[in-house]
C-alpha cells in the first residue's frame, strides 16, 4: 500500500468512531450551536477520558473540555457495563450492555465529546485490578486501548482512577491500561499488525482527574495537583457545564443516577501522571491552533472572519465564507486534522444552509432480499442555491442521478425500493455477533474494535452541490411514526430472518418426571414464507414430535407451537435449539428480543433461538406465594414452573389484602431502593411474621426507603463475595434451611455464575442466625449471606445471595436453597 493510500485508509479509521448513535435523524443546530461550532473549528486539540464503565466518567470535565475548551473530545469506557445492576428493567449481561451503550451515547448528545469502547466484558464486581487483567486477557485489551488512543490521537489523556485509588478491581485496571498503553502507543513495535490501518501516537501527557471530594477534605494533598475551574457558564448554549453534566449523567437510568445540577464554581483536579508534567493548563506547550497545520494560517483568519460576522437571525450569510475556507482546505497538505475539521465544517454548512435530509421507510423492518420502501425527503431552508445531483443506496448497489434544484423552502421528495441482498446480516449489535471468550467480546474486523456500534447498514447517501462545491451526506434509514404521546417518533431500520422464533422461555425447569410444554412463537419477517421449523433436542430428551411446517401469507403474521417434551431421570442441564428451513435452505432459528425504554432508541437483536433444560433433583412443597417486585427480576416465573402459584402484590395488597394466604411472601430485589410504600407497610409484612407466615427479603443496597429491613435490626454494608465458586462452609449444618425438604451439600454451591452475592449484612441483631460462611481468596469469612430468624410464629430470612442471577441460570443447588426458605415457616 503506498502512502498515500495508507494515509486514507488511517483518516477513514479515525473518523469512523465519530457519530454519537445512527437512530436519530440529525437534530437542526440551533444559531448559538452554530456559532460554538464556528468556534471549535478554530481549536485543533484533543483529549482522551479513560475509565472502566459507563457512568464513571467526570461529565463536568468532558463538558467542560468538549464545550469551553471546544477540544475534540472523547470517552472510552472500557466495558459497556454488562455486569452491573438494573434498575429500570430485567435486564442482564448482553442486554444490559446494550442499554448502556446507548444511554452513554444518549450522554454524549448531551456534553458533545465522542463515545469509545474496547472488547473487555464486564463480569462484575472485581476485588483487585490482578483479578481484572486476568479474566481480561490484558494483552488483547491493552491492544485495544493503543488502537483507540492511535485511532484518536489524543494531546492529553486523562484517567478517572489510579492503580491504587479505586476500589472495584476494573476500576483500577482501567488506569494501569491507560500508562501502559500511553508509552505502547507510540511504540511501533508494539501491536504492529494496527499498523496497516493507523500510525503510532504519542499523548503529550497523562493525567489523573483526581477525586474532587477526596481533595477538598484533605484526604489527597492538593500540593502536587493543577486546579482548573470546569463549571463555567456557555451563553450560546445557555447552561454552564456542570448543568450539562447533571443532564448526561441523568441518562444513565437504568443505574438510578439522575444527578441535581450544581450552579456556580467547580473545580477539577489533576494529578501528573506520564509524559511532560502540565504547570497551569492541561494543554500547556501544545498547539491548539491552525499553525500545527504548514498553511493553516490562511484558515485561522478565515474562521476569525466567519465568527465575527456570523449573523444569528440569518446564518445562511455566512455560507459563501465558509465554502471558500473548504477550497483552502483543498489547498493544505495531507493531515488527520484537515479530515477532523472538514467534517465538522460540513455539518456546520448544513445547519448553516438548514437543510433537512432524510430518508424514511415504510417499514421498520425487512428480511434479505426483500424490496424496501422508501421515501427520501430534502427542505433547503435557506436562500443559497442548492442542487441534489444523486441519491444512492449503498446497500443496494443503487445509485440514481437527480439533478434538481433545491429552492428554499420548497421540499423535495423521491420514493425508491432498494433491495436487500440476499445474503444481508441480520441486525445485531456487532461484539454479539460471535460467541464471547472468556472476558472478552470477540470482534474480527479489526476496523469495528472500540465503536459505540457498528456504522449503518442501511443508509441514504445525498450528493449535492451548495453555490459550485459538492458536499457529500449520509443519513441512517429509519421508520417514522406518530406517538400518541411523544409525537414525531423514529426508530432504525433493521434486517430481520424472515421468520423469528422464540421460545416462550428461557429456561424450562423439570422438577418431577411429568413432561413439560414448550410454546413456540413464530412471527413472519416477510410476506408469504413457507417452511419447516425442527427443535434440536439434547440426546436422552425426547419429544412427541421433532418438526412442524409453518406457511404465512402476510408479513407479521404470527403462530404459536407446541412441543411436549420429556426429560430423562437423572439431574441435567442441557441446552435446546431449533432450525429452521426454507426454500431447502437450512439455518438456525434466529429469536427477537427488543428493548424499548423512552430514553434511549429501539434495540433489536436477532440471537439464535435457544433455551436451558433442567432435569432438578428438587422437592417443592407448593402453595401460594406472594412477591412483592422491586426493580425487576424474573424469579416469580421460576417458582411457577416448579409447583407455586405466585401473585404479584400492589402496595394496595400490601395495605388490604388476607396476607395469611401465603406460604411465604417475598420481596425482589432492591425492593426497599425502589418500593417506597413499604415505608408504610412494613410492619404490617412483620406482623403476618409474627402470625406465622414466612418473609424472605432478597439484597438491597444502600438509599433505602426505610431502615427496618427486618424485625430486629441489620445493617448492610459493602460485603459481597464476587467469585462465583467461592468456598462455602455451613455454619449449622443441622439447620432445616439446609435439610428440609432437600438436604444441602457442597455440591449444591457449584455451577453458581458470576458472584455469590452482595451488599451483605455486617452487624445484626444476635436474634439472627447465620447459615452460611463465604469469602473471596485472601479475606475473611463473611457470614451475612442468609440470615434466618424465628419471629412470633414465623420465619424471617434475609439474603443478600445473588438468588436474581442464579435461578435464570438454572443453578441446581440454588433452587433447592430457595424451595428450602420457603419451606422454612408454616406449613399450608
Amino acid at each position: 500500500m503506498n502512502s498515500i493510500a495508507k494515509y486514507i485508509v488511517m483518516v477513514g479509521i479515525m473518523l469512523s468512531a465519530s457519530i454519537p448513535g445512527f437512530s436519530q435523524p440529525t437534530r437542526p443546530a440551533h444559531a448559538g450551536e452554530i456559532l460554538q461550532s464556528l468556534r471549535k473549528l478554530s481549536v485543533l486539540g484533543s483529549a482522551l477520558y479513560i475509565a472502566a464503565h459507563p457512568d464513571d466518567e467526570n461529565t463536568t470535565v468532558l463538558a467542560y473540555l468538549a464545550n469551553g475548551r471546544r477540544v475534540r473530545t472523547a470517552y472510552l469506557s472500557l466495558t459497556r457495563g454488562d455486569g452491573g445492576q438494573n434498575l429500570i428493567g430485567n435486564e442482564k449481561g448482553d442486554l444490559l450492555g446494550v442499554i448502556r451503550t446507548q444511554e452513554l451515547l444518549a450522554a454524549r448528545r448531551i456534553d458533545g465529546p465522542e463515545q469509545y469502547f474496547t472488547r473487555a466484558i464486564d463480569f462484575g464486581y472485581s476485588k483487585n485490578p490482578q483479578e481484572t487483567l486476568a479474566i481480561w486477557d490484558r494483552e488483547k485489551i491493552l491492544a485495544d486501548v493503543v488502537w483507540v488512543i492511535r485511532r484518536f490521537r489524543p494531546d492529553v489523556i486523562l484517567t478517572r482512577f489510579t492503580p491504587e485509588f479505586g476500589g472495584h478491581g476494573q476500576h483500577r485496571a482501567s488506569a494501569i491500561l491507560a500508562e501502559e498503553a500511553f508509552h505502547a502507543a507510540a511504540d511501533p513495535n508494539r501491536f504492529s499488525e494496527q499498523l496497516r490501518h493507523v500510525q503510532p501516537w504519542q499523548a503529550k501527557r497523562l493525567l489523573w482527574d483526581s477525586w474532587r471530594p477526596a481533595v477538598e477534605r484533605g484526604d489527597i494533598d492538593p500540593a502536587p495537583l493543577l486546579s482548573l475551574e470546569v463549571g463555567g457558564y456557555n451563553p450560546l448554549l445557555g447552561l454552564s457545564y456542570s448543568e450539562l453534566a447533571a443532564r448526561s449523567r441523568s441518562q444513565h437510568k437504568c443505574q438510578g443516577f439522575g444527578a441535581l445540577a450544581s450552579r456556580g464554581e467547580q473545580k477539577a483536579y489533576f494529578q501528573h501522571t506520564a509524559g511532560e508534567p502540565a504547570r497551569e493548563d492541561l494543554f500547556d506547550d501544545i498547539d491548539l491552533g491552525w499553525t500545527r497545520i504548514p498553511g493553516g494560517a490562511r484558515v485561522s483568519n478565515l474562521l476569525m472572519q466567519a465568527c465575527n460576522q456570523f449573523d444569528m437571525e440569518n446564518p445562511s450569510a455566512s455560507l459563501p465564507l465558509l465554502l471558500q475556507i473548504d477550497q483552502v482546505l483543498d489547498t493544505l497538505p495531507a493531515d488527520p486534522w484537515i479530515t477532523v475539521k472538514r467534517r465538522e465544517l460540513q455539518q456546520i454548512i448544513r445547519n448553516c444552509a438548514g437543510l433537512w435530509l432524510e430518508a424514511i421507510a415504510e417499514d421498520f423492518s425487512a428480511a434479505p432480499g426483500a424490496a424496501v420502501p422508501v421515501r427520501v425527503m430534502l427542505l433547503n431552508r435557506s436562500g443559497y442555491p442548492l442542487t441534489l445531483e444523486r441519491i444512492a443506496f449503498p446497500f443496494a448497489a443503487q445509485d440514481s442521478t437527480i439533478n434538481q434544484p433545491l429552492p428554499a423552502g420548497e421540499a423535495f421528495s423521491f420514493r425508491s425500493a432498494p433491495r436487500l441482498t440476499d445474503d444481508a446480516p441480520y441486525t445485531e449489535p456487532y461484539w454479539l455477533r460471535r460467541p464471547a471468550e472468556t472476558g472478552t467480546y470477540t470482534v474480527e474486523d479489526q476496523t469495528l474494535i472500540g465503536l459505540p456500534e457498528a456504522p449503518p447498514a442501511l443508509r441514504a447517501v445525498f450528493a449535492l452541490r451548495i453555490g459550485e462545491q459538492r458536499f457529500r451526506y449520509e443519513v441512517p434509514l429509519l421508520y417514522r411514526w406518530r406517538d400518541p404521546v411523544a409525537g414525531e417518533s423514529y426508530r432504525p431500520v433493521e434486517v430481520s430472518p424472515a421468520v423469528t422464533v422464540n421460545f416462550e422461555a428461557p429456561l424450562y425447569l423439570f422438577a418431577d418426571d411429568r413432561p413439560r410444554e414448550v410454546r413456540m412463537t413464530l412471527q413472519a419477517s416477510a410476506a408469504d414464507v413457507a417452511g419447516t421449523l425442527r427443535l434440536k433436542l439434547p440426546e436422552g430428551w425426547q419429544t412427541s414430535k421433532s418438526e412442524i411446517p409453518f406457511r404465512f401469507s402476510e408479513k407479521g403474521q404470527t403462530a404459536l407451537h407446541l412441543f411436549t417434551i420429556s426429560a430423562p431421570a437423572e439431574a441435567a442441564i442441557r441446552e435446546l435449539s431449533a432450525e429452521i428451513e426454507i426454500g431447502g435452505q437450512v439455518l438456525p432459528a434466529h429469536s427477537i428480543t427488543r428493548i424499548e425504554y423512552d430514553h434511549i432508541p429501539i434495540q433489536t437483536l436477532f440471537p439464535e433461538a435457544h433455551a436451558r433444560l433442567v432435569r432438578l433433583d428438587l422437592k417443592s412443597p407448593g402453595g401460594r406465594i406472594g412477591y412483592v417486585m422491586g426493580s425487576g427480576d424474573e424469579i416469580p416465573g421460576l417458582l411457577e414452573q416448579i409447583g407455586f402459584r405466585v401473585e404479584l402484590l400492589s402496595d394496595e395488597d400490601l395495605d388490604n389484602r388476607d396476607l395469611s394466604q401465603y406460604r411465604a411472601i417475598i420481596t425482589g430485589i432492591r425492593a426497599y431502593n425502589t418500593r417506597d410504600h413499604l415505608k408504610s407497610a412494613n410492619q404490617r409484612l412483620f406482623r403476618y411474621v409474627e402470625n406465622g407466615g414466612t418473609l424472605i427479603t432478597q439484597y438491597n443496597t444502600f438509599g433505602l426507603v426505610t431502615d427496618d429491613l427486618g424485625p430486629y435490626p441489620l445493617t448492610l454494608s459493602h460485603d459481597r463475595v464476587t467469585l462465583e465458586s467461592a468456598a462455602v462452609t455451613f455454619l449449622d449444618s443441622a439447620h432445616p434451611l439446609l435439610n428440609t425438604p432437600n438436604p444441602i451439600s457442597a455440591a449444591d454451591m457449584e455451577g453458581w455464575v458470576q458472584e455469590r452475592g452482595l451488599y451483605f449484612p455486617r452487624e445484626w441483631d444476635p436474634a439472627y442466625q447465620p447459615i452460611f460462611a463465604m469469602n473471596d481468596p485472601g479475606e475473611d469469612p463473611k457470614k451475612g449471606s442468609l440470615l434466618y430468624t424465628r419471629y412470633g410464629k414465623g420465619v424471617f430470612i434475609y439474603s443478600g445471595i445473588s438468588w436474581f442471577r442464579q435461578l435464570p441460570a438454572g443453578v441446581p443447588g440454588a433452587f433447592r436453597i430457595f424451595v428450602n426458605m420457603i419451606a422454612a415457616g408454616k406449613q399450608n
